[in-house]
């Protein structure tokens, strides 16, 4: 373990994950949900929540047994063979370019508030800059700087909470704004279980991240606690998810969210203060940033492990000057560049398309973890129903993708990228087999040499 990374206490881990987690999946992505479900979000939210749960409960299990770098990637190795390390490790690679490129593009739609006329392509490459200096300057500061964005993340979103209570109860003025309590069921539910059949994939995605906890898990001070750090994180990131965007169907009307803000600005604009429009859109461009942030280093660092694992290119993992391999650098880094070009080239649907196909992939290698765990835990009875009650609510967020004509680009993104991912783990496959074959022909015929000399 590198000098600079410290073991972490349980409850640093909780906060350090919240921190990362919260995003602009959340602070911007959750107007796909709302605009998608209205107040019934709040039940597309519960049920992401549970099956978040239940994934990192088996995840933070086999962490603890086993405490690895390459977490899913190793543990779906270990279940089911080199094939399934390899796709697994490649298919999250490939859902954390997304999110970044879906990140990125959410930051540069908050930039754009001061700046309306400048093109999002060239907000995202400042970023991307700015990425990678964070990722350069070595663990310690990352640390350092991550804990600083998840407080500023978290006090918007208490700083937003209390303004909100403050307007609901007549303390500040709301310039005569009323108020949108559902109060039958076409009310909570205006699209009805349609809506929120398609909302599940975006509430699902604002939990994207508890991947990351397994990665830094492994630098607990006792790996037995991932678990449990895990479980605080939830409580708190579904508590503050629930009663910030309650706030928010309560605050604003259904058809003021839009894609060009983030609904926590939308409902605070009611109220006359002019400094916190602009506030609250520099802490939501800190969380954007933060969690990209995080998503590369992360990506980086499962790069490193896939080229140890001879799941990717050996240069990868080659080290030099930098506090991270440069090769592996340069290739994540290429990947943003391709999400930037996305911006320039569909600079008004990318992000939906973007942030489908991101939860999309997210939720496929969860199946891979949800799967390894079964082969490589003793699962009570209990522990299989909470698999089966996972496993069908990931295939419902997934099959809610194709209902709305907006969401469905994104659902043929990420089959592409599973088809490619799939032809090349095949090829792979045989790889894996021939080598397998040679050592054991190797091992053989070292044990022939051994007999014949005695």
């Amino acid at each position: 373990m590198n000098k600079e990374e410290k073991k972490l206490k349980w409850w640093q881990l909780s906060i350090l994950g919240t921190g990362f987690i919260i995003g602009t999946g959340f602070f911007l992505g959750s107007n796909i949900a709302i605009k998608a479900a209205g107040p019934a979000v709040l039940v597309t939210f519960l049920l992401a929540a549970i099956g978040t749960y239940i994934v990192y409960d088996v995840l933070s299990r086999m962490t603890a047994d086993d405490p690895q770098s390459g977490s899913f990637s190793y543990y779906s190795k270990k279940a089911f063979g080199n094939w399934a390390g390899f796709a697994s490790g490649w298919v999250y690679w490939s859902s954390e370019m997304l999110i970044m490129g879906s990140q990125l593009t959410g930051i540069s739609i908050f930039t754009k508030f001061w700046f309306p006329e400048v093109p999002i392509w060239i907000f995202a490459s400042i970023y991307t800059v700015l990425g990678i200096i964070v990722v350069l300057v070595g663990v310690k500061w990352f640390e350092r700087l991550g804990n600083l964005f998840a407080i500023a993340k978290l006090s918007a979103i208490v700083m937003f909470i209390i303004l909100a209570i403050l307007g609901l109860f007549g303390v500040l003025d709301r310039g005569g704004g009323r108020t949108y309590f559902p109060n039958s069921l076409t009310t909570f539910l205006p699209a009805g279980l349609k809506g929120v059949w398609a909302a599940l994939l975006f509430s699902f995605y604002a939990f994207g991240g508890v991947e990351i906890m397994s990665i830094y898990a492994t630098r607990l001070e006792n790996a037995k606690d991932a678990p449990k750090s895990g479980k605080v994180m939830l409580v708190l990131l579904t508590t503050i998810y629930l009663v910030s965007i309650g706030m928010s169907v309560i605050l604003v009307q259904l058809s003021k969210f839009t894609m060009d803000d983030s609904p926590f600005v939308v409902a605070l604009d009611g109220f006359r203060l002019a400094f916190i429009p602009h506030l609250f859109t520099a802490i939501l461009v800190i969380a954007g940033f933060s969690t990209m942030s995080a998503s590369l280093y992360a990506v980086t660092t499962l790069l490193i492990s896939l080229s140890k694992e001879g799941y990717a290119p050996k240069k990868l993992s080659k080290k030099g000057k930098l506090k991270v391999p440069f090769p592996a650098l340069v290739l994540t880094t290429g990947g943003l560049i391709v999400s930037i070009v996305l911006g320039l080239l569909l600079p008004n649907s990318v992000y939906e398309y973007i942030t489908t196909a991101a939860g999309l992939m997210l939720l496929y290698n969860w199946v891979f973890i949800l799967y390894s765990g079964k082969r490589l835990l003793t699962l009570t009875r209990v522990d299989q129903i909470k698999r089966i009650i996972a496993t069908v609510l990931i295939l419902s967020a997934v099959t809610g993708s194709l209902i709305y004509h907006s969401s469905r680009p994104g659902f043929y993104i990420s089959i592409g990228f599973l088809f490619v991912i799939g032809i090349v783990t095949v090829i792979m496959n045989h790889r894996f087999k021939g080598a397998k074959e040679e050592g054991q022909r190797t091992k053989q015929t070292g044990l022939f040499e051994r007999l014949e000399n005695i």
